[in-house]
């Protein structure tokens, strides 16, 4: 079996604790953050089938929304997929994956407390350590190559089934590889030669919308506004995802917007507001920054930005939840520059 090479900071030792918690669990619960996304639902539907296959009752879940995303159902092992009101009270192990703070659990956090162990995988540099368990890589560049260490150390297997939900997290965490370390592509090339399709994978997850999604598009994108004397002249660019913008496309869809408008060339940082169906003057803030950036050899860091807000994140992408008019909330942001 080819194993990954340890990243910095996650050595064999690391593992045990988790390895020892998986092979002795008679029953696990997964749990996948709110709004989840293909690296917390793969992560969570890899370590199912991995369970299931040895016998063990398992569930897996996310507070929110109600329905799982449109293009990540395809991923093998959504029959673990539970509704939060299936999830057990009480059960041996629970597993958090690509959660940074017990928060991103939403109402399901509550079934923490009736678990006789936590365990926390995860990739988040602002991970709080809220398990009893916790297997952190911060130089991993998805939670499901964190579990592929895991796997390793647990001298599981990983078949076609399994690689596929790995790899789904893969490409989506590292943008279709751009963002990259030194064994990435090697990974990368371990889970296709079970034999997983990977064009097939990266165009459902990333490149298949509705037609409805053209017209929010079009009316989201006119409310982008550049601020470039924002971050010492890095620049800023923001735009408003409204409710009445996305009637008719689901959450997934307006969580698509931030990776147009990152691409803007005067603007060092990116960012979407997206406004709750639910709450009124409640948005959810997805940041996005550039690897380069004048004046900021690495990019600017918006998990510290997202941070000092509330959120978290990674350097080149965190988010937060805030509330206020358009106007307020823009001006918390610029604040938080410094």
């Amino acid at each position: 079996m080819t194993t990954m090479p340890e990243a910095v900071g996650l050595g064999a030792a690391d593992l045990d604790p988790a390895v020892a918690a998986l092979t002795t669990a008679r029953s696990v619960t997964i749990l996948c953050h709110v709004q989840p996304d293909a690296d917390t639902i793969g992560s969570g539907l890899a370590l199912a089938l991995v369970l299931h296959r040895r016998g063990i009752p398992v569930w897996v879940s996310f507070a929110e929304p109600a329905e799982l995303p449109v293009s990540m159902r395809s991923l093998p092992g959504v029959q673990h997929l539970v509704v939060p009101a299936e999830v057990p009270r009480e059960v041996d192990l629970l597993v958090a994956v690509d959660c940074g703070s017990a928060g991103r659990l939403g109402a399901l956090a509550d079934r923490l407390s009736g678990a006789a162990t936590t365990l926390v995988l995860d990739h988040h540099r602002s991970n709080t350590r809220f398990g009893m368990i916790n297997v952190i890589d911060p130089n991993a560049e998805s939670t499901t190559s964190v579990l592929v260490r895991l796997l390793d150390a647990w001298q599981v297997p990983i078949d076609s089934e399994v690689a596929h939900c790995l790899y789904a997290g893969l490409v989506t965490d590292t943008g279709s590889f751009r963002w990259v370390r030194p064994g990435t592509h090697q990974l990368a090339e371990r889970l296709l030669a079970t034999g997983i399709d990977g064009a097939e994978i990266s165009r459902t997850l990333m490149d298949t919308h509705p037609f409805n999604w053209l017209p929010m598009l079009s009316r989201v994108l006119a409310s982008a506004q550049l601020v470039p004397a924002a971050l010492g002249g890095a620049g800023l660019v923001y735009a408003f995802v409204r409710c009445a913008d996305v009637t008719e496309v689901t959450s997934e869809e307006a969580e698509s917007v931030v990776d147009i408008v990152r691409t803007t060339a005067e603007a060092g940082v990116a960012a979407v507001f997206k406004e709750s169906r639910t709450i009124p003057q409640r948005w959810t803030v997805s940041l996005r920054s550039r690897d380069t950036t004048p004046g900021a050899h690495d990019g600017i860091d918006v998990a510290a930005i997202a941070t000092t807000l509330g959120g978290g994140g990674h350097h080149f992408a965190a988010g937060y939840t805030t509330n206020g008019t358009p106007e307020s909330v823009v001006a918390a942001l610029l604040a938080a520059f410094g």
